[in-house]
């Protein structure tokens, strides 16, 4: 049996060496043959010369250098593309996600006899504003999308190599990891863990904003159905507010008093029209990017040493 840990590199200089001794002790108590996959999305401390320096005294590290920063969803799938092991073991490198988790998700694994088991926060980490956010991120992803993924899930998770391979079909350029795990498919079993707060999280407001906009539009159409009954809504107010204003013309002829109704009015179906354009955009935008087929990362360097 193969082993592959999976793990992305950024700001990582102060965890890396801690995490691949770790790694190290916790995956040669499991089996032998064993890979550990940094991928270095173009961290800008030294975590690439951290890495090295560790791969100088253990052969089983590989480095993947991506060219340039891609994001955490995008360098965690090229980690995937690159383990060869029988089973994959993906994980943060900043140590909130314990490598010693392998070690339960195995035993977990083997009872249950499934392709996946992932971590879930028995209790999200953060302050007030970080849990209240986490909330209704998943809240708002649920509802619109239709999914049921389960909340607070962590990166950490054990998969088997058909599971992996299924994974690795999905082929947009706009990566929601959390839901391309979920489509997937397969027996997957949650473990409740409890992640610790080694660092401020690199996610700011407006990542999880972009986020939270990438993931709806990538997996749901809720958004483009919610334009068509809000215009449809206000063509018939409209038409009944119309027809209203000619039998009050024809019968009473009092013309309605005042103009701020109808300035109202115009900001309102103003804002909606811009707000309407603006979502229909992102969708084609989506369309455009996939349509060119440009691959979502590029490697620069792969560091292995020969077993």
């Amino acid at each position: 049996m193969k082993l592959s840990i999976v793990a992305t590199l950024y700001k990582s200089e102060a965890y890396v060496y801690e995490f691949c001794e770790r790694v190290n002790k916790v995956t040669s108590q499991i089996t032998d043959d064993y890979e550990v996959i940094l991928v270095n999305d173009g961290s800008p401390d030294d975590s690439l010369g951290c890495a090295l320096n560790i791969q100088e005294k253990n052969s089983h590290v590989v480095i993947v250098d991506l060219s340039r920063n891609y994001g955490h969803h995008k360098a965690m799938m090229t980690g995937l593309m690159h383990a060869t092991g029988d089973y994959v073991f993906l994980i943060d490198s900043d140590l909130e996600e314990r490598p010693e988790w392998l070690d339960t998700f195995f035993d977990e694994m083997e009872k249950c006899v499934c392709d996946v088991v992932y971590g879930v926060q028995e209790k999200r980490k953060g302050n007030i504003f970080e849990k209240i956010t986490g909330i209704i991120f998943w809240k708002i992803i649920n509802m619109l999308s239709g999914m049921s993924l389960p909340e607070n899930i962590t990166t950490a998770r054990l998969m088997t190599r058909r599971y992996v391979n299924a994974l690795l079909q999905h082929e947009e350029r706009e990566v929601f990891i959390a839901g391309l795990w979920h489509i997937t498919g397969y027996e997957q079993r949650p473990v409740n863990v409890k992640k610790e707060s080694r660092s401020k999280s690199t996610y700011t407001l407006r990542k999880k904003i972009s986020l939270l906009v990438n993931s709806i539009t990538s997996f749901s159409n809720a958004p483009l159905v919610l334009i068509f009954y809000t215009g449809l809504f206000i063509s018939v107010f409209s038409g009944a507010y119309n027809l209203y204003l000619a039998v009050n013309w024809l019968f009473w002829s009092k013309p309605p008093d005042g103009w701020t109704s109808v300035m109202a009015s115009i900001w309102l179906l103003g804002g909606l029209v811009i707000f309407f354009i603006g979502v229909i955009g992102i969708y084609l935008s989506k369309v455009f990017s996939e349509t060119k087929r440009r691959p979502y990362t590029i490697v620069r360097q792969v560091y292995e040493k020969k077993l």
